[in-house]
């Protein structure tokens, strides 16, 4: 997260600890940590070392990693900070809260988002049925939301929030680096465009040619029937 990711900078430079963030990878290598996050946005993967620092830190995008199975007989100390609200200088004024059903984006197995191709925030109607069918989160690219079809806390992307679901179904998305970069990570993705040389199909594990508004509805009907939901 957002908070996740400042809270690290400040922790390591407190602790005077290497830090690696947004990793997707996390492994011992030859008796040293090795970090996989992505650079160029997301077009392209690196793996890093901190060699030299002790302790060394890293911040894990959402989903990125299995949960392991627990070792029996290992455990671990426990500390309890206590802090006073005059000791932080950071001051919260407001908490709003989006009232929802729905997964939170960044913790969702299955996404799905929406693009310009969208045409009109009402025809997320279609995106937001398919979702419930499939216990998903909605989001949408930056064009969407500059359009006005959908609020900032949907976006998908570099300036807005970085996923890695199990599955990321894109439609009417034309697949921008921007969006790419907090998206590329996940398990599959499934592209629908009509545009058959839209940049999206490229990162594709599955594409479907096609109007949106048409093959949305047909796969929502498909999922009910297997998921018997209907």
């Amino acid at each position: 997260t957002v908070q996740g990711r400042d809270l690290a900078a400040q922790v390591a430079q407190r602790l005077q600890a290497g830090l690696c963030t947004d990793c997707t990878g996390v492994e011992l290598q030859d008796g040293q940590i090795t970090f996989t996050r992505p650079i160029y946005a997301g077009k392209a993967f690196v793996q890093a070392r901190i060699p030299e620092a002790r302790p060394v830190m890293a911040t894990i995008r959402p989903n990125a990693l299995p949960v392991p199975e627990p070792v029996a007989g290992r455990a671990a100390e426990v500390v309890t900070v206590a802090a006073e609200p005059g000791d932080i200088r950071q001051i919260v004024r407001d908490v709003v809260r989006q009232v929802s059903s729905r997964p939170e984006l960044t913790e969702a197995d299955i996404i799905v988002s929406g693009g310009r191709g969208m045409k009109a925030a009402e025809n997320f109607r279609i995106l937001e049925e398919l979702a419930d069918v499939l216990g998903a989160a909605v989001g949408a690219s930056r064009a969407a939301v500059d359009a006005g079809y959908a609020p900032h806390s949907m976006q998908v992307g570099q300036t807005g929030k970085t996923v890695s679901p199990q599955l990321y179904i894109a439609c009417g998305i034309s697949g921008a680096i921007q969006h790419l970069a907090g998206m590329s990570s996940s398990k599959v993705i499934v592209a629908i465009n009509k545009d058959p040389e839209a940049n999206i199909f490229k990162v594709a594990d599955y594409g479907i040619v096609g109007d949106l508004f048409e093959v949305v509805p047909l796969l929502t009907q498909e999922f009910k029937k297997l998921l018997g939901k209907e």
